[in-house]
């Protein structure tokens, strides 16, 4: 498990790995892997095809027994008519809230909480103690992957900030240059061809610094 995460694209593959290894650890006919997400769980791979509500069906910290379990840090384990437990969150959109049995396991990250991964069975299943303590192990040793996915992918997302920040100074500057418009003025040129042409502010500064380097390229 360790070689294949470690060869695997940040978090969205490092979390369909945890799901195909947590199923193929104990039986069954779903597996989803929540992430704890400023504040709250959001559905983020699924053994089954659910292109609807991955990366959108959202729980409150609380909310249903995955809510509980990443509120409480404890696994659940029910083994028929898992849909009466009272903690239960219906989904119409999915088809596993019908199923009999379900098993629910906090993924931990030095002793935080990160996310939950679910087992659900469509019979009924009495998950077994080993059963339960392997998925926990799982959840206990893949919580540190998960997070240096997610720093990984918060520094790219940081990192491209930045570059644009310093394409729309230097935009701005050739703006102010050429037009003889203030710094203000520039940004509101900019963002209003942002609107207008529907790019991103990137995209049009990199549009006027391109054309002053080829401007500049003539020149010279």
């Amino acid at each position: 498990m360790a070689s294949r995460m470690a060869a695997a694209d940040p978090l969205r593959d490092v979390l369909a790995q945890i799901v195909d290894f947590a199923a193929s650890v104990v039986s069954c006919d779903s597996c989803f892997l929540y992430a704890l997400e400023d504040g709250e769980l959001i559905l983020r791979a699924s053994k089954n095809a659910h292109p609807d509500v991955v990366d959108r069906l959202k729980l409150r910290l609380g909310q249903g027994i995955t809510g509980w379990v990443a509120e409480h840090g404890k696994p659940v384990s029910v083994s028929v008519n898992a849909s009466q437990d009272p903690r239960f969150q219906l989904f119409k959109d999915l088809p596993e809230d019908k199923f009999e049995a379900f098993l629910s396991v906090p993924v931990l990250c030095r002793g935080r909480i990160v996310g939950v991964i679910n087992l659900q069975n469509r019979e009924p299943h009495e998950y077994s103690e080993r059963e339960i303590m392997l998925v926990s192990t799982i959840g206990f040793l893949v919580g540190a992957e998960i997070e240096m996915a997610r720093l990984e992918i918060e520094n790219v997302h940081l990192s491209e900030k930045l570059e644009t920040r310093k394409l729309v100074e230097r935009a701005k500057g050739i703006l102010q240059r050429e037009l003889q418009i203030t710094e203000e003025e520039a940004y509101l040129t900019i963002q209003r061809q942002s609107r207008q042409r529907r790019k991103s502010m990137k995209e049009v500064s990199e549009a006027i610094v391109l054309s002053e380097d080829v401007r500049r390229g003539l020149i010279e």
